[in-house]
């Protein structure tokens, strides 16, 4: 199962359930597929696809609502 828990810009945001411990987000599109930690700090962690626009565009939509991932992950998980 992988509830979307945010889109915009053609990005859909989710997690896996149960893949690891470690907080982060996926995010996917028509033009590819990436990995994020979500603490300590937002870190890149895969990348399949996208070029560096739309990193740098996906790592702002992460950094404006990372707060609201995080409060996403914790009611997911119950963490």
């Amino acid at each position: 199962m992988s509830p979307t828990i945010y889109r915009e810009k053609g990005y859909r945001f989710f997690f896996f359930s149960r893949e690891e411990p470690r907080m982060h987000v996926h995010v996917a599109s028509g033009k590819g597929a990436a990995k994020f930690w979500l603490e300590p700090q937002i870190e890149m962690v895969k990348n399949h696809g996208y070029n560096l626009s739309q990193l740098h565009e996906i790592t702002n939509l992460i950094e404006e609502h990372r707060h609201e991932f995080i409060d996403s992950w914790q009611h997911y998980f119950g963490s």
